[in-house]
């Protein structure tokens, strides 16, 4: 039976971020987009195990990894930060690895 990520330790998780990372790389070759995309989810929900929730504050914007897309924070649940993509509407839950900065306004 598989572990979930919240039970594996830190090396356990980097074991299947790797794993999850060769099988992706499979998949894209062999033109399986579905796969892909389910196994790069699985990646970065285990990324997400690997960071600090405490680190991400509720009431500040984040630059996420597209490097374009500003995420302001509305609240944290686990690993999922809840709130809004800048100029959206609908409240979305992302996991925390997805944030490459915090935005600081000048």
């Amino acid at each position: 039976m598989e572990k979930r990520f919240s039970e594996m330790d830190e090396y356990e998780l980097k074991l299947e971020i790797s794993m999850l990372n060769e099988k992706a790389k499979k998949a894209e070759q062999l033109g399986h987009a579905n796969e892909y995309a389910v196994l790069e989810r699985r990646k970065t929900l285990a990324q997400s195990y690997l960071i600090d929730p405490n680190t991400i504050e509720p009431g500040h914007a984040y630059r996420l990894t597209d490097g374009i897309t500003i995420f302001e924070v509305s609240y944290m649940n686990g690993r999922f930060a809840w709130g809004y993509r800048q100029g959206e509407r609908e409240l979305e839950g992302i996991p925390i690895a997805l944030f490459a900065d915090k935005v600081t306004s000048s």
